[in-house]
């Protein structure tokens, strides 16, 4: 049975029946979040979540905030039988009255069918990025010239200085919430002045997914996937700037292909906070 009046509240925390509704949300919606994703806008960010009437949740959006001057918006969910009946407008607009009050310029990612709802609400486009997906793993080939390795915990302080400079805002919180899910994918290139890119990964409930990957340049960048891509097993996202067609060329080589387009917009406003240049690839569209 429909809710009559369904009603948005802001959530703190989520039960543990409460985990298995989103995650219920997300398996529906063939996405790819585990609950430790969950967890990390629990901790560090707010949920808007409405309720049934048996109780469950039926649909939910996030926010996650980055500094004092932008947050993100994601997560936007609703069960497939209370579509169409404005929940996930009216979740968008508490969550960007709430940021806007705030003063932050609330961040998006959206897929081709979401860009033209969120144009109507008032964000503007400013970069494109492409999911790419690789079903099967070829073998990476060495990169000479580059070194590449594990990150260190003596490595983290200027990992995370490094990736706030390229952002645009300090995010150690999240980037320590995705350290150690895809060991694999955890490596920092180095030069003798300092660290020159590094990249992090996850699983997922479809596909594990690297990224961030930050580099000063195209051949860093491509020493750190490689060395990532030789070490998974198994189906792999990477959600890659548009920009970046030498790293494509050499996904494409290792078996990649386009799987969805997304569109990075924010409110009021088509100038990014991030370093165009280092961006290769982001965290994915549910944190940036």
């Amino acid at each position: 049975m429909a809710t009559s009046e369904p009603r948005l509240t802001v959530k703190e925390s989520l039960a543990p029946s409460e985990l298995d509704d989103v995650g219920a949300l997300v398996r529906e919606a063939r996405w790819n979040q585990l609950a430790a994703d969950w967890r990390i806008f629990i901790e560090f960010g707010r949920l808007y979540v409405v309720h049934g009437d048996a109780g469950h949740v039926i649909a939910t959006t996030a926010t996650l905030p980055y500094g004092g001057r932008f947050a993100w918006i994601s997560m936007v969910l609703v069960a497939g039988e209370y579509r169409r009946r404005g929940l996930a407008t009216m979740m968008l607009r508490r969550a960007m009255a709430d940021l806007t009050a705030a003063k932050r310029v609330p961040v998006l990612d959206a897929t081709p069918d979401g860009r033209a709802v969120y144009r109507k609400l008032g964000f503007e486009d400013s970069w494109g990025f492409q999911r790419l997906i690789r079903r099967e793993r070829p073998r990476a080939a060495a990169h000479v010239g580059v070194t590449v390795r594990p990150i260190t915990d003596a490595d983290w302080p200027a990992l995370c200085a490094y990736d706030a400079a390229a952002f645009g805002a300090e995010r150690s919180a999240v980037l320590a919430g995705l350290r150690g899910r895809l060991p694999a994918a955890d490596l920092v290139a180095a030069r003798a002045n300092g660290i020159a890119g590094f990249l992090l990964g996850r699983d997922g409930g479809l596909a594990a997914q690297i990224g961030p990957l930050i580099a000063d340049d195209d051949a860093i960048a491509g020493a750190l996937v490689a060395r990532a891509l030789d070490g998974i097993e198994g189906p792999l996202f990477v959600d890659l700037a548009d920009s970046k067609r030498e790293l494509r060329n050499v996904l494409d080589a290792h078996g990649f292909a386009a799987a969805r387009p997304f569109t990075r917009m924010l409110y009021g406003s088509s100038a990014r906070f991030d370093d165009d240049a280092r961006t290769f690839a982001v965290v994915g569209p549910e944190f940036g």
